[in-house]
């Protein structure tokens, strides 16, 4: 009678232990599931950037653009070192300041296309 009741009680305690191993698998597996899709995930968002980058460099090889853009923001780079041309920096800049913002994201985005989105990620400080 005894030995029933010790093989009873060992049988409840293996299956509890087996279901608590069990439940500890799935966990760890449905862990590393995730963080699988996570990286496959970012794999993606990589490799489209990279994509992005190339393809806009290859689009720009004939286009002054690139250079277009460079010397118009150089200009009021040079006027600041002309003493008697920093007011007229100075005051373009205010007028700049009050443009409405759809203007500046669209300059933004102006920018950015034409030096690829990594390079405007990096000029407006995000990582």
């Amino acid at each position: 009678m005894i030995n029933l009741l010790v093989q009873g009680l060992m049988g409840v305690a293996s299956d509890a232990i087996g279901g608590y191993v069990e439940t500890k698998k799935a966990k760890a597996k449905q862990k590393l599931v995730q963080i699988e899709a996570e990286t496959t995930i970012m794999e993606k968002q990589i490799s489209g950037e990279i994509d992005w980058d190339v393809a806009a460099q290859k689009n720009s090889s004939g286009s002054w653009k690139d250079e277009y853009l460079t010397i118009l923001f150089s200009i009021p780079l040079l006027l600041c070192f002309l003493p008697f041309t920093v007011e007229y920096v100075e005051r373009g800049f205010e007028a700049l300041a009050m443009t409405p913002d759809w203007y500046k994201y669209t300059l933004g985005v102006i920018v950015s296309a034409s030096f690829g989105i990594k390079g405007a990620t990096k000029m407006f400080g995000k990582k």
